[in-house]
């Protein structure tokens, strides 16, 4: 039967739910099993994909097309899993589902209430988690306390009652505090937060202790008297000093991955961690470094980017090298100073996005790439920008653009046909993983290593192919192509060292064991311009 791992978190927010999760994950799958991984939103929008990015860092992109939350990415690029819509779930999405129902006369009549009903939809997306799974892996979004999260926890509580408690674990991800003041670390934090959980009807089976500083068995005793746990299962999860790939290692040395198999009556291999110590040595003593200008407009959010820049990573990890960002404000580069702004960078990077705003700080950083020889990759808007900014600098159409930002312009970007006629911004983009055949001779057929490949999309507008043959006449290689909608997907120019750029999302499918070739490819074009 499948067994079922629920994670929650206390005190403060932003703990690192979703890394532990997905760490969690990794490491259940060096034991053999087959995982998969869900995140419960209490939000009350059906997806992030109509929410600015400062609000919740970026939108993930599933392969059935799904907008979801970022710790997916982390569930991805930790593991093996699969995932799907059915691997978010937000409020909104219950609550919509619930109310159709009730418009449409299958409760027949009942009062509909927050439980049963609410509880029951919430119950019935977790089992509607991949069936071939031997774990799932459920992260509660938010903070124990939050009013919006009290039906899911209820829902959880339910499910553990339903399934039998056998096959059934609570992790509490909570903070130990240090004060520097007294020099003392506290564990009040988490005797309140463990003690919500515990009103509501949930008693962990594992507390994992987020630190700053290594906590004495004091602190674990003292844990494990008030929370009413095992000491054993009071867990330290300390603050990594060179990267989050060390954490499932991390996990393992405290041995959390024997614990929850102790816990589900789990029988399995001894777990198989050799990867994951390759990766962190390479990490921890790399030959070179790299540095990449990052030219996007929510450079002040991290997470808004978190995909592109941990894919950036990967392609360093693969060429032994690290790479660091200089993250630069589009809105701030003129034609007058972008060469003075990238003055050193190894390489530039243009990510995704919407509006116009810094389109033309964008063009400018390209422009420069362009004429410079240096190392470029453009991510769906950044490909836009590169299309536009070839058109108006190379073929001499000055005022190429975008009809997303304008009418009055030669639209070389135009919106998509069969977006026209879409009046609804939620969930109706051109979503999820769509064919693209790589054309003989390309850089990108070569760095890919095959004819063909599924790439992951997010984006309304397109290159118009009313101007594919200028731009082409001109030098501008459009090396990837959907031929079945005759849609452009990668451009590049080969008297270039590497300037490529894609109309898909490369980033969703990066892993630290296993760089996307275009972001490994960036990052060796980009070392090896630093060395010549």
């Amino acid at each position: 039967m499948r067994k079922y791992i629920f994670v929650t978190g206390g005190v403060v927010s932003s703990l690192g739910k979703g890394l532990t999760s997905a760490a969690i994950g990794a490491l259940l799958e060096a034991r053999g099993l087959k995982i998969g991984l869900q995140k419960l939103d209490p939000y009350i929008n059906v997806d992030p994909g109509t929410m600015s990015p400062y609000q919740h860092g970026e939108v993930y992109v599933t392969h059935d097309g799904a907008e979801t939350d970022l710790d997916l990415g982390h569930y991805e690029r930790f593991t093996n899993a699969q995932l799907t819509r059915a691997s978010n779930y937000t409020t909104g999405q219950i609550y919509h589902s619930v109310i159709t129902k009730e418009r449409r006369g299958d409760y027949l009549g009942r009062t509909v209430q927050v439980v049963p009903h609410i509880t029951d939809e919430i119950k019935a997306g977790i089992a509607s988690a991949e069936d071939d799974v031997d774990v799932l892996i459920a992260e509660i979004g938010g903070t124990v306390g939050d009013i919006e999260g009290l039906p899911f926890l209820e829902a959880i509580r339910q499910f553990a009652l339903d399934k039998g408690r056998d096959h059934v674990m609570f992790i509490h991800l909570t903070l130990i505090p240090f004060l520097r003041v007294s020099g003392e670390m506290k564990t009040k934090p988490t005797q309140h937060s463990v003690g919500r959980l515990r009103e509501i009807g949930i008693q962990p089976d594992l507390i994992l202790c987020r630190t700053e500083k290594s906590m004495q068995m004091e602190l674990k005793d003292k844990i494990s008297l008030f929370c009413n746990v095992q000491k054993e299962c009071v867990v330290e999860e300390k603050d990594v000093a060179h990267s989050i790939y060390e954490v499932p290692l991390e996990l393992h040395q405290q041995g959390l991955d024997a614990l929850v198999c102790q816990r589900l009556g789990l029988d399995t291999r001894e777990p198989d961690v050799s990867d994951w110590q390759e990766l962190v040595e390479r990490i921890k003593a790399p030959k070179g470094t790299v540095e990449i200008g990052f030219v996007g407009k929510y450079i002040t959010l991290h997470d808004a980017y978190k995909s592109v820049y941990e894919a950036l990573s990967h392609g360093g990890f693969d060429n032994n090298v690290k790479v660091s960002f200089r993250k630069i404000d589009p809105e701030e580069l003129t034609r007058e100073n972008t060469a003075a702004r990238l003055e050193g960078v190894d390489g530039v990077l243009v990510p995704g996005g919407f509006g116009e705003r810094g389109f033309e700080g964008k063009m400018e950083a390209i422009r420069h790439a362009r004429e410079s020889k240096l190392p470029f990759l453009g991510i769906c808007l950044g490909l836009q920008a590169a299309v536009a900014e070839f058109a108006r600098n190379v073929c001499g159409i000055a005022d190429a653009n975008s009809t997303e930002f304008t009418e009055d312009c030669t639209p070389v970007i135009d919106l998509m046909e069969a977006q026209k006629k879409i009046k609804e911004l939620g969930g109706t983009m051109r979503l999820g993983a769509f064919p693209c055949r790589l054309f003989e001779g390309s850089r990108a057929r070569e760095l890919y290593g095959v004819g063909a490949v599924e790439e992951r999309h997010r984006h309304r507008w397109e290159v118009n192919n009313e101007y594919r043959g200028a731009l082409a006449e001109k030098g501008m290689l459009f090396s990837g192509l959907n031929t079945d909608l005759d849609l452009v997907e990668i451009i590049e120019l080969q008297d270039h060292p590497y300037f490529i750029a894609t109309q898909f999302h490369p980033e969703f499918r990066s892993k630290p064991t296993r760089a996307h070739p275009l972001f490994r490819g960036l990052i060796a074009a980009a070392y090896a311009r630093k060395k010549a």
